[in-house]
């Protein structure tokens, strides 16, 4: 359907604090915010921070929330911007530098305890994520899990040599089943498991797809998810690990390399915008999926293309909006109330209440 923008009748003011006091680190989304929202019209930094925000609060389980971190819009900017003229003349490293800018944002949280982080960044009027997958982790581990849902088979028969091998290598059989253990897996198959750092048993498994397994390895990895064509971003992978290893030296007080072939860089193939303006809105959407259905197979690259479907994401600028205002509404009314429960009555039993309206100043107009 059609956007119907809204306008504001009077100067510019806050619409909404998400979350909203008493809990900290809020943010303001005014009446020109909502602007951004309609059709062809870039998002901003607000409505990017706001909506991953709510995400990360409120949309997705609280076990997958623990396991994430979202770094605000302007982390990536201010880890890359120019020297002012006081840091110039230092001695420090221009990768100490760097450092020294963000080292604040992190002060509350160890990011090396998570398992995602998410970097939204604005180059150029154009925005794109980055995700730090396992930053905690020094080498590839092991853990318990299945293969993915594009892996399982169909329940059609293996042919008899796959049977006569399966016999051969002691792998077990649960419920028609086949299950592969590490002890199963030959010393050829073993070395294939490391070539990319984060990677399934999908070698093993192509002979036989819809195999079960025990073993998920995972390791660190960054990955960039782009809505234009694809395009090169070494600079960034470099910065970031860069920043990780500072960040690990000040947290941990060891030393710990963070080389490209110990946390690999990575673009994923995910689906694309069809027009200039609609960045922000994919970038928003990936982290969503990600979230919501957290990618269990990391062979790289990560081949997402179907991902979701186009259409959703022109839902997107609507479905903003109307959650901006539904907030808005439910907080006005919280608000209220507590100024009635708070306030006193005069001798003539009037409330003393004057809390602007802002919802009269806002009026939906049609676009003439």
């Amino acid at each position: 359907k059609a956007c119907t923008p809204y306008w504001s009748t009077g100067p510019e003011m806050e619409t909404l604090a998400f979350p909203p006091p008493p809990s900290k680190g809020g943010i303001a989304v005014t009446t020109e915010d909502l602007e951004c929202l309609d059709n062809g019209q870039f998002l901003n930094d607000v409505i990017i921070d706001f909506y991953l925000k709510y995400l990360l609060l409120e949309r997705v389980p609280q076990d997958v929330a623990d396991r994430a971190h979202v770094f605000s819009s302007f982390f990536y900017r201010q880890l890359t911007r120019r020297d002012n003229a006081s840091e110039d003349s230092t001695s420090v490293s221009a990768q100490r530098r760097r450092h020294q800018r963000v080292k604040t944002w992190t002060r509350h949280v160890d990011i090396f305890q998570k398992d995602f982080l998410f970097v939204p960044v604005n180059q150029e009027a154009h925005w794109y994520l980055v995700v730090i997958c396992f930053p905690g982790l020094e080498e590839p581990q092991c853990e318990e899990g299945s293969s993915p849902a594009s892996l399982r088979g169909t329940g059609g028969e293996k042919p008899d040599e796959a049977q006569a091998e399966e016999e051969a290598s002691g792998s077990k059989k649960l419920n028609g089943i086949s299950e592969v253990t590490p002890e199963s897996i030959s010393t050829d198959n073993q070395d294939k498991l490391t070539v990319t750092g984060i990677i399934t048993l999908i070698y093993v498994l192509d002979k036989y797809a819809g195999w079960k397994t025990r073993a998920v390895v995972c390791g660190p990895c960054i990955l960039i998810m782009n809505s234009l064509k694809f395009s090169l971003h070494e600079r960034v992978f470099k910065l970031l690990r860069e920043y990780l290893q500072s960040e690990w030296e000040l947290r941990r007080g060891s030393v710990r390399e963070f080389s490209s072939e110990q946390m690999q860089g990575s673009h994923c193939k995910v689906p694309l915008q069809d027009n200039s303006s609609d960045c922000g809105l994919y970038l928003l959407q990936y982290v969503e999926s990600f979230l919501q259905d957290p990618v269990v197979h990391f062979e790289l690259p990560l081949c997402l293309e179907r991902w979701f479907p186009r259409q959703q994401v022109r839902r997107k600028r609507d479905e903003i909006r109307d959650l901006v205002l539904h907030l808005y509404r439910h907080q006005r009314v919280n608000i209220i109330v507590h100024l009635q429960t708070q306030l006193k009555t005069r001798a003539d039993g009037a409330y003393v209440l004057n809390f602007p309206c802002l919802a009269n100043r806002l009026e939906r107009r049609p676009r003439w």
